[in-house]
C-alpha cells in the first residue's frame, strides 16, 4: 500500500477534494492529478488539501501535444501549455509531469522531430523548477491522434538527450505490454523511469481509449512488468490508471475499494 497511487481518472466522478479525502481515508498515500480537476479546485486550494490530508502527488497529467494535434482540437501550442503545466506541477509539489506528445502533423518523421525539439526547449525550464518531464509512449493505435511515440525505445531515445533528472519515461502497461522488446526496453531505461502505470486491457477490445479494466480483468502480467521496472531501479509510486466509462458512472468510494483490492491481488 505504501506505493499505491490513485490516478484521478480512475475515479472520474469524484471531484478533486473528494478524491484527496477518499485516498486519505482509505490509507492511499499518493494520487495522480489531472489538470482539469486541479483547475476546477484551483492550484492553491489543491496544494492546501494535499497538505491537510498528507497525500503526495505521484504525477500531474498532462503536458505535451507538441505536434499541435490532439483528439479534441487543432492546432494547439503545446510548448506554451506545457510551460504552464510545469509551473502547476512545481506549485503542487509534483515531481513528474506526464507528457502525451501529440498526433501526426504532416508526416510521422517530422512530427517526431517536433517532439524532440520541444522537449529540448522545455527540459531546462522544468529542471530549474524541480519537475521531471515524463515521456509516455502510447499504443500504436493512438499514433495518429495522441502520440507519435509508440514504444519505450522511442521515448527513451529523446529522454537520453537530456539529464536524467529533467527527462524520463513513463511505463504504462496498457500501452506497452504487447511490445516483444518490452523487457529489454525497460532494462535500457534504467535510471530514466519516471512513472509506472497499471491497468488491464478489456477483451475483446471495443474502444482504443476506454477499453481498460482494473488489474486482474485482462491478459497483462502485472507482476512481471513490475519486476522489470524494479530491476531497472524504479521504486516510486505505482499508479492505477483506468479509463473505463462503467467505472466512471459508479461512486468513487466503491471504485477506490475495488482498486485497492485489485492492486493487492494482482500487482503488489
Amino acid at each position: 500500500m505504501d506505493r499505491l497511487s490513485l490516478n484521478q481518472i480512475t475515479t472520474k466522478a469524484w471531484s478533486l477534494p473528494e478524491a484527496v479525502a477518499g485516498c486519505a481515508e482509505a490509507g492511499v498515500r499518493w494520487i495522480g492529478l489531472w489538470r482539469d480537476k486541479v483547475a476546477e479546485t484551483g492550484v492553491e486550494e489543491t496544494a492546501r488539501l494535499l497538505k491537510e490530508y498528507d497525500v503526495g502527488v505521484s504525477s500531474l497529467c498532462r503536458g505535451g501535444f507538441f505536434t499541435g494535434i490532439t483528439p479534441e482540437e487543432s492546432p494547439v501550442d503545446g510548448v506554451a501549455q506545457t510551460r504552464e503545466a510545469i509551473d502547476e506541477a512545481a506549485a503542487l509539489g509534483a515531481d513528474v509531469l506526464v507528457l502525451v506528445v501529440g498526433g501526426v502533423n504532416g508526416d510521422l518523421k517530422s512530427s517526431r522531430q517536433r517532439v524532440a525539439d520541444a522537449v529540448g526547449e522545455l527540459a531546462p525550464y522544468a529542471g530549474e523548477r524541480g519537475v521531471r518531464l515524463g515521456l509516455e509512449p502510447l499504443h500504436p493505435m493512438q499514433c495518429a491522434e495522441r502520440s507519435v511515440l509508440s514504444t519505450v525505445d522511442q521515448a527513451l531515445a529523446i529522454a537520453l538527450e537530456h539529464p536524467a533528472e529533467q527527462v524520463g519515461v513513463i511505463v504504462d502497461e496498457f500501452h506497452v505490454w504487447w511490445d516483444p522488446r518490452i523487457e529489454e526496453s525497460i532494462a535500457a531505461a534504467a535510471g530514466r523511469i519516471a512513472g509506472f502505470h497499471v491497468c488491464d486491457q478489456k477483451v475483446p477490445l471495443t474502444d482504443t481509449l476506454l477499453g481498460r479494466a482494473l488489474p486482474g480483468d485482462g491478459p497483462i502480467d502485472h507482476r512481471h512488468l513490475k519486476a522489470c521496472v524494479e530491476a531497472a531501479g524504479y521504486t516510486g509510486p505505482i499508479e492505477v490508471e483506468v479509463f473505463d466509462a462503467d467505472l466512471w458512472r459508479r461512486p468513487g468510494g466503491e471504485v477506490l475499494a475495488e482498486t485497492i483490492k485489485a492492486y493487492r491481488d494482482h500487482v503488489a
